[in-house]
């Protein structure tokens, strides 16, 4: 199947000169009538599943057909005698399903299942029955679709079946890939239905299957959901667009020639490749139409290129570049940047002499099959594993071709207290088309949805933990919660020791993952004290006052003069000082280093040397940066008076976007205890930097 290609066959009012070049499309009714009649010979494949097993062997040349007669037995017995809405019977839907997964690339277990994927739900085969015939695995997927099938919930039939559905796809993301098939069939077929239903039914393919495809990969499926679901949804527009593409067959197209330009360029620089042209479907056509107004020729397709190795890839662009004049703002790399659902491949954008833009994708064969199927060119992702007898196969399986996406999904869904909330959710999830890693600080890593915050990575690393959470520092840099990630970035969480700690209302401003606003509007309802109070309002700095004052410990060499320790650099034994005498005859104190100093200097002050009295005690003034939490002030007190040191005086200024900051002059028994002093400060949960003032 074409991810891109226009397909007029699942729209039968489209005409006949715009069908794609390939395999027919299969007559379901033969097929229905074939399947009725049985097989010929009990030595070959029954006459109904042979286009399925000529499209498996195109993808798996030596695989065991005898298990996909076995199977289509089985369902061709079970399911005799019913008939689809449409008048077929009914054993040309599992058919059409499972030919849709050989075309594809399905390996054998998934097409086994998918012959037998509502024999169980529909007929009296058992689970029981499966298992001994076809072995575990088939069990396995076969009751992952019918866990989904059989369930009706009423008014709320559609977010519950889709809430089971992540689960058993979680599970194994091959029921998903039979239940993408399933519903393409079914859209294929919907014209039976009343129109209500049509619209119903295409609505939630258009807002769940659709994106589901799309994060799967399985780009085949995804394309001709669109068309299907754009025909029914919007009428009009789709028969201004199958105007426009039928217009355009009749016209002068310029992408062959091209492709022939770009076959001469590879061939001459001696790089082996295959050149495409690949129409556009429907709905791609009419997106294009309403971002660039009247369209030219060659914006009704794009070149596709499929080299061997990925070093051909860049290969291939640099030829490109060197011949064409590329347009610059249309190359993309995802090879080296992979998106979210495996997709890899090089786009860029040509102009040729004749004034026409061409787009090229360029990708290795291995990439296209990807980039075409998804997970479903993926195989058995348990195929390595080994087996263990004694393992329940109801329960859950480590996936290792899982995506992040979905194992998030998985996670949050179980926390959703109600099915509108997944629902709503859902879709929002969905409707994220872009992913971005972040490292933690641990080595680990975090897949998030672009857009996402420093809020949403404490729920993904930390779960209900990061309602503790108090700030982060992302690339070493102290930031805000609310700060926005980008792909690549190095996060650390700060979490408070508190566990009276809880999320402020406004997180959920930032907050972009299902799991993070879920997660926090629980804690607000059970807290709602917490959830109406505000740290917006303004507010007066907080000052504390200690009961006396203290003396400057420095004594200058000028008698009867008084001696006063600068505030910019607040000087403490034994830090080497300078001094300048100022109005009044005062003699002011700088650490030697403080740029004070030489503005003294410049302005002409007279310069008098100072030192320090031999008594030990000093006075200091520290700023402490911190993150706003509960009891900070009074942890920070009691800290400061642990280390025997007397609290002066103690300003708080509001917080700001979280943060506070901490102002404390400090009268110390022994300037010696200052280091001492700070890293007991910096020890308080929640502040970052302790420095002098």
């Amino acid at each position: 199947m074409s991810a891109e290609a226009t397909n007029p066959e699942a729209h039968p009012e489209a005409r006949p000169e715009l069908r794609r070049r390939g395999r027919s499309r299969i007559d379901l009714r033969r097929l229905g009538r074939a399947a009725l009649l049985g097989p010929t010979s009990r030595d070959r494949l029954p006459d109904a599943i042979g286009h399925v097993a000529e499209a498996h062997r195109a993808h798996h040349p030596d695989a065991d057909m005898s298990i996909l007669r076995r199977a289509y037995l089985l369902a061709e017995s079970s399911h005799r005698g019913q008939m689809r809405k449409s008048g077929e019977p009914y054993i040309t839907h599992p058919l059409a399903v499972t030919l849709i997964l050989a075309e594809l690339g399905a390996e054998t277990t998934t097409l086994t299942a998918s012959l037998l994927h509502d024999t169980v739900e529909d007929t009296d085969v058992t689970l029981d029955q499966v298992r001994a015939e076809f072995g575990d695995e088939v069990r396995f997927i076969v009751d992952g679709v019918t866990k989904v099938e059989k369930i009706d919930y009423g008014a709320a039939a559609e977010p519950e079946t889709f809430r089971k559905m992540l689960v058993a796809t979680g599970n194994d993301v091959r029921v998903m890939s039979i239940k993408l098939a399933d519903r393409l069939h079914n859209m294929r077929t919907l014209g039976v239905m009343r129109p209500e239903k049509q619209a119903r039914i295409a609505k939630v393919t258009r807002d769940v299957l659709i994106p589901l495809a799309e994060r799967l990969g399985v780009q085949a499926l995804k394309t001709e959901l669109e068309d299907l679901v754009f025909a029914i949804l919007h009428p009009e527009e789709y028969e201004s667009t199958r105007a426009l593409i039928a217009a355009h067959a009749g016209e002068r197209d310029p992408l062959p020639g091209i492709a022939d330009s770009v076959r001469t360029v590879l061939r001459e620089a001696g790089i082996s490749a295959e050149v495409q042209v690949r129409p556009r479907h429907f709905v791609s056509v009419h997106r294009i139409a309403r971002q660039r107004g009247e369209l030219r020729g060659s914006d009704f397709g794009r070149i596709l290129v499929l080299v061997g190795e990925n070093a051909d890839c860049y290969g291939v662009l640099g030829e490109l570049h060197t011949c064409f004049t590329p347009v610059v703002s249309e190359f993309k790399d995802f090879i080296a940047t992979p998106k979210f659902n495996l997709y890899q491949s090089l786009h860029t954008a040509v102009a040729t002499p004749e004034g026409y833009v061409a787009e090229v994708i360029v990708r290795t064969r291995q990439m296209h099959r990807v980039a075409e199927a998804g997970v479903v060119a993926l195989g058995n992702p348990y195929a390595t594993a080994t087996p263990d007898a004694t393992a329940d196969p109801d329960e859950e399986r480590v996936d290792p071709t899982r995506p992040g996406w979905l194992s998030r999904l998985l996670d949050w869904q179980q926390s959703a207290p109600d099915p509108d909330t997944f629902w709503t959710v859902l879709r929002a999830e969905l409707a994220q088309d872009r992913e971005i890693t972040v490292f933690r600080a641990d080595g680990g890593t975090l897949g998030l949805p672009a857009g996402a915050s420093c809020i949403d990575a404490a729920y993904a690393q930390h779960g209900e933990a990061a309602h503790g959470c108090i700030g982060a520092r992302v690339n070493g840099r102290l930031t805000s919660l609310s700060s926005a990630l980008s792909d690549g970035d190095t996060v650390q969480l700060l979490l408070a020791q508190d566990a009276s700690s809880g999320p402020a209302a406004e997180w959920l401003d930032h907050a972009r993952t299902p799991a993070a606003r879920i997660a926090i509007s629980s804690w607000l309802e059970a807290h709602p004290d917490r959830a109406m109070a505000t740290t917006t309002a303004a507010r007066a700095p907080l000052s504390v006052v200690g009961a006396r004052g203290g003396g400057a410990n420095a004594v200058a060499d000028l008698p009867d003069a008084t001696v006063r320790l600068a505030g910019c650099c607040t000087p403490v034994p034994p830090d080497a000082v300078a001094g300048f005498l100022v109005r009044g005859g005062a003699v002011t104190v700088h650490r030697i280093h403080c740029a004070a100093v030489a503005q003294m200097r410049a302005v002409g002050r007279t310069s008098v040397a100072v030192h320090w009295r031999a008594t030990a005690d000093c006075r200091v003034t520290l700023l402490a940066e911190s993150f706003g939490r509960p009891h900070l002030l009074a942890d920070l007190t009691e800290a400061i008076a642990h280390e025997g040191v007397e609290v002066v005086s103690a300003t708080v200024e509001p917080p700001v976007e979280g943060r506070v900051r901490h102002t404390y002059t400090l009268q110390l028994p022994d300037a010696a205890g200052l280091p001492a002093l700070m890293r007991a400060m910096r020890d308080v949960p929640g502040v970052y930097d302790v420095g002098r003032a």
